[in-house]
């Protein structure tokens, strides 16, 4: 299968785009409202069980190149509590990343169903914290192939519970979601479809690490969804180190597309900080955060690194601490709630690597 050929999958397509195709073959508006339900709604991935769509509209279709495609499941692994599900998925062609769905059960307001997707296979960023970003980057996903994680995750949830969906997405698997930009905004469209898995908007979470023109873009959109930054440091020096990109889009410049995309969505920013032992959890490393975001509608999670085996860094053992000392200084901070660290499900720990091809290429 080529690339063009991943644009005849169904499962990319928007409403609008189906109308639009039922359009050019010749068939009326409706029958777009049909396949956009069975794809979307019902999830279903087959020709024969699509019931009242026409035999001659399904032959149409694939005469025409069009195609239902989902990844495909290569494993699964299942945290102790069973609240974490990781899974890897194989691509149309070989390459394969991961997807975690993450059970949250409250006391006070609706359970969340979280899907963890990747944006991309492997990651140019380059990150020395990160395994995704030791892995290197190999191409960005199709919308299909975005779209497809959540859809497949969904019917896990449904296995266990049939009256259940998926409730919350963040983009914050593999791959930096703003250099896939096109792709990721048509998916977040599609999986918001109110005719679909209608996931709200508010409801997701867009990441990066600072790609400052594509933050003004995203601000540009209307779309109430939360930005969530990768920080690790306030220090443009330490910042570097660990988020290279800093080097292109420093502090100053990242702070101003920050507060610019709160000026125009009135959504709080997230800022993540991964703790680092002796990296940047000292108090110095907590007086320049505060210093930082001063003004500025958000909040901080503080992740106790996850470790993983090529990088020499190590969990601080400060974070109780740090948290505490930023809300002195009305910075408002929590310790992010982990999940499926025994499955390397946990933030910067997926790294795609059973099965895998290693051979590179770009997809322009």
């Amino acid at each position: 299968m080529t690339v063009d050929a991943m644009e005849k999958n169904l499962f990319g397509l928007s409403l609008n785009q189906l109308n639009d195709l039922m359009k050019e073959l010749g068939f009326p508006s409706y029958r777009a409202d049909q396949l956009f339900e069975w794809l979307h709604k019902k999830q279903i991935d087959t020709w024969e069980e699509m019931s009242n769509i026409p035999k001659k509209l399904k032959s149409t279709l694939q005469e025409n190149g069009y195609q239902l495609m989902l990844p495909t499941l290569v494993s699964k692994h299942i945290s102790t509590d069973g609240q974490t599900i990781k899974c890897l998925f194989s691509l149309y062609d070989g390459y394969t990343v991961e997807t975690v769905l993450m059970n949250y059960a409250r006391d006070n307001s609706r359970d969340r169903r979280t899907v963890c997707v990747s944006s991309q296979v492997g990651c140019a960023m380059g990150c020395p914290f990160c395994a995704t970003g030791h892995q290197g980057f190999y191409r960005n996903l199709d919308v299909s192939e975005i779209v497809g994680q959540v859809i497949l995750m969904n019917k896990l949830v449904r296995q266990k519970d049939p009256i259940e969906q998926v409730t919350n997405l963040v983009y914050m698997g593999m791959g930096e979601p703003l250099n896939n930009y096109n792709h990721v905004l048509a998916s977040v469209r599609l999986l918001s479809d109110a005719h679909g898995l209608n996931i709200g908007l508010r409801r997701m979470t867009i990441s990066t690490c600072g790609i400052v023109p594509k933050i003004y873009a995203l601000a540009a959109e209307g779309l109430p969804v939360t930005l969530a930054v990768s920080l690790h440091t306030a220090d443009n020096k330490k910042r570097d180190k660990l988020v290279p990109i800093n080097e292109k889009y420093p502090l100053a410049s990242l702070l101003k597309a920050c507060r610019y995309y709160y000026e125009q969505t009135k959504r709080r920013i997230t800022f993540e900080y991964a703790l680092i032992a002796g990296e940047n959890d000292q108090p110095s490393d907590i007086i320049d955060l505060q210093r930082l975001l001063k003004g500025l509608n958000c909040h901080v999670n503080i992740i106790p690194l996850n470790v993983v085996s090529h990088a020499p860094y190590k969990t601080s053992l400060e974070a109780e601490r740090f948290v505490e000392q930023l809300k002195k200084y009305h910075v408002e901070a929590f310790i992010r709630e982990e999940k499926g660290l025994e499955i390397d499900a946990a933030c910067g720990q997926l790294k795609a690597n059973e099965g895998e091809k290693h051979e590179y290429f770009l997809d322009e």
